[in-house]
């Protein structure tokens, strides 16, 4: 089972909706079983599957303290992926969800502030051994700042081969339920959620821990 971690200590980097559309695009090409984690207390992901019609990615209610455990048991009830949405700025539950994973996801804006906030994760996966990417998220299309964010933050690690663009669809689509790519999986949104997948899941491979 390979464990994926979305954490950023800044609010409105785009965690939720990046996990909810990689579970959904993992499931897509047959990485499942997915289980989707929702540790933040307002439950933006937690509402999102309660939306849902389609019966994958499963929903594992679970507490933070018994996080460890909580895998275990998704382990042995055979489920292949556990995506966790973290909270902003509660580092004691991004600490816990990050001590889990195979690999920690960082979702970045780009901008300085944004920027500066990866730093404390980035200390939390390293002082856990845990492997670590980044990803520019909500970028505007056809900009140079998104380019520029790629350069800053591969100075200290790894980074997403794509970057997540800001578009209506990709925001929208999380209001029903359903992702972009279950929506319109020819639009560019679709296209760039699957290659973040694919990238990740180059990472997941690499960093799969031996139990």
């Amino acid at each position: 089972m390979d464990i994926l971690t979305v954490a950023s200590q800044k609010g409105g980097a785009g965690k939720t909706a990046l996990s909810a559309h990689l579970a959904v695009e993992a499931e897509r090409v047959g990485a499942g079983p997915v289980a989707v984690i929702d540790t933040d207390p307002q439950g933006s992901l937690a509402d999102w599957w309660n939306q849902r019609t389609a019966e994958t990615p499963i929903f594992a209610a679970v507490e933070v303290v018994r996080l460890a455990t909580h895998m275990t048991e998704l382990r042995e009830q055979r489920v292949n992926l556990v995506v966790i949405d973290t909270p902003p700025a509660l580092l004691q539950t991004i600490r816990a969800a990050i001590a889990v994973a195979d690999v920690v996801l960082i979702p970045a804006r780009p901008s300085p502030h944004d920027l500066r906030a990866v730093g404390v994760i980035v200390e939390m996966a390293e002082a856990a051994k845990i492997a670590f990417c980044f990803v520019v998220n909500g970028a505007t299309p056809r900009t140079t700042i998104a380019l520029e964010a790629v350069q800053a933050l591969a100075q200290h690690g790894p980074v997403a081969p794509v970057i997540m663009h800001q578009r209506i669809d990709f925001a929208g689509s999380m209001v029903d339920g359903r992702t972009v790519g279950e929506i319109n999986p020819q639009s560019r949104s679709a296209q760039e959620i699957t290659k973040l997948w694919q990238y990740i899941y180059t990472q997941l491979r690499k960093y799969r821990r031996s139990i």
